[in-house]
């Protein structure tokens, strides 16, 4: 299988561990960027929010060029559904949640190298721990960004 550079066999072939601690730092500012969705996305999430396209759109994105992300808290830069509850942070659009969300940590970004994956590693607990993904799977999950037309939207890792 060729790499995402789609010129060799990836430094990741032989797989890489990943479990979601479920801390919420994925989901936390300062200087994450952006949180980018599409339109079938947006749908998903208002319908789960129980709130129309247009509610969502006007509360909860903003326009970046063509695009939409989803607006960051103002201080914490964390993402607007990261909450807190009984003491434990959780996205409250988690079954719905951007392919972009659901694709980490298996970004291109992340995959260049082993040095890019360790930087990524210091910031989330669950990288190098739990499960191994295969090379096919991480592929998978990293081209996967329109996840509404394989899985819909109750299911997804």
């Amino acid at each position: 299988m060729k790499s995402a550079a789609g010129n060799k066999t990836p430094w990741y072939a032989a797989g890489l561990h990943f479990e979601c601690a479920q801390c919420g730092g994925c989901c936390s500012g300062p200087g994450e960027g952006y949180i980018w969705v599409a339109k079938p996305e947006i749908e998903f999430i208002a319908e789960h929010l129980k709130m129309t396209v247009e509610q969502l759109r006007q509360k909860y994105t903003r326009r970046v060029g063509l695009r939409t992300t989803i607006i960051e808290e103002a201080v914490t830069r964390d993402c607007i559904f990261l909450r807190d509850r009984d003491g434990q942070r959780g996205c409250v659009i988690y079954l719905v949640r951007p392919g972009q969300c659901r694709s980490w940590p298996f970004w291109p970004e992340n995959l260049k190298s082993p040095g890019t994956w360790n930087q990524a590693a210091r910031k989330c607990p669950g990288i190098n721990r739990g499960r191994l993904y295969s090379l096919e799977e991480i592929e998978k999950i990293r081209k996967c960004r329109r996840w509404w037309q394989h899985t819909g939207p109750t299911t997804g890792s």
